[in-house]
């Protein structure tokens, strides 16, 4: 058995306060490595053709007010 069938056993024998408890917790953790990734993004320039693209569209009014 893999790693991963390991864990996903684990997580099935959790009870549900625990569950809740990890899911809590995996959420900030997921959402902190996303975080980390697209600050990472940014200073490595990868967004901004994006950047400029959209600055662009907005100057020649191609975009509308939410």
């Amino acid at each position: 058995m893999g790693e991963v069938e390991s864990l996903q056993e684990q997580v099935r024998a959790l009870s549900q306060p625990e569950l809740a408890q990890f899911r809590m917790w995996f959420l900030e953790h997921d959402w902190a490595d996303w975080d980390a990734q697209l600050e990472q993004d940014v200073r490595d320039g990868r967004l901004d053709t994006l950047a400029d693209r959209a600055l662009r569209d907005h100057a020649s009014g191609k975009t509308s007010a939410l």
